[in-house]
C-alpha cells in the first residue's frame, strides 16, 4: 500500500510540474458612475506597469487609451459593435499608427471567440472566453498555430470592481498585449 501511494504521488508530481504555468501580472479594473473604466496593470511582482482609461459614447463605442507607468500615452484601442453584437477593436500606437485588430463573437452558449490579427490582417492568436455560473470568467489564449499560451481569470466583486490574473505556459508576457 505504501509503495502504490508512493507511485500515485511521484506521478502527481510529474503530472502538475508539466502543467506549470507562470504569473505573468494582474489587471484591477475601478468603474465609476458615469460608467468610466480605468485599469491599473500589475507585473508578477505587484509593480505598477502601466493604466487603460475607458469611456464609451453616445453609440456604445468605446476608447481606451493606454498609458505606462509614467503617466504618457502609449496608444489607444477603438472598440465598435455591430447590430449582432459582434465587437471589432482596433489598436493604435501613440503616433495613431494601426497596431492590430481584434474581432470577437459570442456563441449561443456565450462564450466569446476572439481573432487577433496585426496591422496587416495577419492571424496573431485567439482566444475563447466562458462564464461561470457566478460571473466569473476564464479566457484560454492560442497563438496562430493553435499551442495553448495561457489563460486570463477574471473575479468580480460586489462593487462592480474586477480582478483579472494572467498566467502564461511560459512566462511570455507579449500575448497579453493583443
Amino acid at each position: 500500500m505504501k509503495k502504490l501511494f508512493l507511485t500515485m504521488m511521484a506521478v502527481l508530481f510529474a503530472i502538475s510540474a508539466n502543467a506549470q504555468s507562470y504569473n505573468v501580472g494582474t489587471s484591477n479594473t475601478t468603474t465609476d458612475y458615469f460608467g468610466n473604466r480605468t485599469t491599473t496593470h500589475r507585473d508578477q511582482y505587484g509593480n505598477r506597469t502601466g493604466t487603460s482609461t475607458s469611456t464609451t459614447d453616445y453609440f456604445g463605442n468605446t476608447t481606451t487609451t493606454h498609458r505606462d507607468s509614467y503617466g504618457n500615452t502609449i496608444g489607444t484601442s477603438t472598440t465598435s459593435t455591430d447590430y449582432l453584437g459582434n465587437t471589432t477593436t482596433t489598436h493604435r500606437d501613440k503616433y495613431g499608427n494601426n497596431t492590430g485588430t481584434d474581432r470577437s463573437n459570442t456563441d449561443y452558449f456565450g462564450n466569446t471567440h476572439t481573432t487577433y490579427s496585426d496591422s496587416y490582417g495577419n492571424s496573431r492568436g485567439t482566444s475563447t472566453t466562458s462564464t461561470d455560473y457566478f460571473g466569473n470568467t476564464t479566457t484560454n489564449y492560442k497563438d496562430r498555430y493553435g499551442n495553448s499560451q495561457g489563460t486570463s481569470r477574471t473575479s468580480t466583486d460586489y462593487f462592480g470592481n474586477r480582478n483579472t490574473e494572467q498566467r502564461s505556459n511560459n512566462s511570455n508576457t507579449t500575448i497579453w498585449s493583443w
